[in-house]
């Protein structure tokens, strides 16, 4: 546990700090800082080839898992299934994913890329590993790892007490 900054007791900072020490102390705070530093290059990065991080995280969990029913794909995104309709409709009109009836559930749609789909969420996925790697330039390989193992932690620690 990291001590409280004499700041947060009511003291003075006098080295200049950018941010407000006790703030820096959370690493809660830190987190949300650092996610929207690495979500802006992602973003950025995404966007060049016309693209939404929703998009390409769509066409991603797609490459993943193979075609999924529509609701499905929703929940494993974390997307509210309404949102995800417009996410696949811009995607599907450019070529990339395909929706078809599921043959065991006829009300259900099943969502499956296309060839064209592939492709792109495989020049994509180099280019999202790109922006990491500029992102996270300050850390060896190692640093990297250790952080992304970390941070899967939390998440797994996450999703297990939603479960």
């Amino acid at each position: 546990m990291s001590e409280i900054p004499e700041s947060a007791a009511g003291g003075t900072v006098q080295d200049g700090a950018p941010r407000p020490p006790s703030l820096l102390a959370l690493p809660s705070y830190l987190a949300g800082h650092v996610a929207r530093i690495g979500h802006d290059a992602l973003v950025e990065a995404v966007g060049r080839h016309g693209l939404r991080l929703p998009h390409f995280a769509t066409l991603t969990a797609l490459a993943d898992f193979g075609p999924l029913p529509q609701h499905v794909l929703a929940d494993r995104l974390g997307f509210q299934r309404s949102h995800l309709g417009g996410y696949l409709d811009a995607i599907e009109e450019r070529g990339l994913v395909r929706r078809t009836r599921d043959r065991s559930d006829r009300r259900r749609q099943l969502v499956e890329l296309t060839d064209e789909g592939t492709r792109l969420q495989r020049r994509l996925w180099q280019v999202a590993q790109d922006s990491q790697d500029s992102f996270l330039g300050c850390f060896t390989p190692e640093e990297r790892d250790t952080l992304t193992t970390l941070l899967r932690r939390l998440l797994d620690a996450d999703d297990r007490s939603r479960a």
